[in-house]
C-alpha cells in the first residue's frame, strides 16, 4: 500500500476510534466558516462549501451543526480565520509540514514554534520543504454496492493516478488539478466521498526504527492536538507494523 494511502487509512481508523471526535469536528466547523466566508452560504454556488459539508456528512457531524456553522460564517461580526502553513524538521530528518486555521497568528506561531524547540525540532522558512512534497487530491470512499470493475472504469478518465481498495474503502489519487474533476465526475456517479482533500504527500520516505518512528508519531499527535491545526504532513515511512499498531 502506497504511503499515501496509509496514512489516509490511520486517519479513517483514528477518527472511528475517537468517542468524542470532537477535535474532527471543531476542523470541520472551520472549515465551513472559512468556505462560507470566502464563496457565500450557498452550497450549490461554492465548491468548497460543498466539499466541507459533504466531508461533514461523512465524519457524521450533525446536521444542526452544519446549519450553525454556515450561520456562524455568514456572520460579519464572527472571528475572521486566517489560513497558514508552517514548515520544519524534527529528528532524524523528518520533515514537517503543518496548516494551520486562526484567528490570532501570533498566538499560532507561538504555539507551533514551541513545540518544535521542545522536540528538539527546527521551524524553517515558508516554503523551504515544499519540494518535498506534491499536493494531491484523496479521496475515501466506502466500498458499499459499489462495482469494483465499473467504478474504477467511470473515475479513470476523471485523473484517477491511482486507486487502491483496503478495509472496504476506495483511496482515490488525483493530481490537484483534477480535484474538482474527480469531485463533479463522483457527483455523477452519486457515489459520495467519505472524505476529499488536497494532501501534501512526501516525494521520499525516511525510514526510523520502531523507537524512533514512535517517537515522532506522538510529536504528530501534539501538534494535531492543538486548536489551531487542522493538518499535518511528514516524510516518516508508515510501515505495516505502525500500521497495525494504530
Amino acid at each position: 500500500m502506497s504511503g499515501h494511502s496509509k496514512w489516509s487509512t490511520i486517519k479513517r481508523r483514528k477518527s472511528a476510534q475517537d468517542a468524542k471526535r470532537s477535535k474532527i469536528f471543531s476542523k470541520i466547523i472551520k472549515e465551513i466558516q472559512m468556505a462560507v466566508k470566502k464563496g457565500g452560504p450557498d452550497p450549490e454556488a461554492n465548491p468548497r462549501l460543498r466539499l466541507a459539508i459533504a466531508n461533514a456528512r461523512g465524519a457524521s457531524l450533525p446536521k444542526d451543526n452544519i446549519t450553525r456553522a454556515i450561520n456562524k460564517g455568514k456572520d460579519k461580526n464572527a472571528a475572521s480565520f486566517i489560513e497558514t502553513t508552517y514548515e520544519g524538521y524534527l529528528a532524524h530528518g523528518i520533515a514537517t509540514y503543518i496548516e494551520c486555521t486562526t484567528d490570532n497568528i501570533q498566538r499560532t506561531v507561538s504555539n507551533i514554534r514551541s513545540i518544535f524547540n521542545k522536540y528538539n525540532g527546527n521551524l524553517g522558512t515558508k516554503g523551504s520543504l515544499s519540494f518535498l512534497f506534491d499536493r494531491k487530491g484523496i479521496f475515501t470512499i466506502p466500498k458499499g454496492d459499489l462495482n469494483e470493475e465499473e467504478f474504477e472504469l467511470g473515475i479513470i478518465d476523471a485523473g484517477a493516478e491511482d486507486i487502491i481498495l483496503d478495509d472496504d474503502f476506495f483511496t482515490l489519487t488525483t493530481s490537484m488539478e483534477d480535484f474538482g474533476t474527480m469531485m463533479k465526475k463522483l457527483e455523477e456517479m452519486s457515489v459520495e466521498p467519505e472524505n476529499a482533500e488536497l494532501q501534501r504527500i512526501p516525494k521520499e520516505t525516511v525510514t526510523l526504527n520502531d523507537e524512533e518512528a514512535s517517537k515522532i508519531l506522538k510529536i504528530m499527535e501534539v501538534f494535531e492536538d492543538d486548536d489551531d491545526v487542522q493538518n499535518v504532513f511528514h516524510n516518516l515511512e508508515i510501515t505495516d507494523k505502525m500500521m497495525a499498531a494504530m
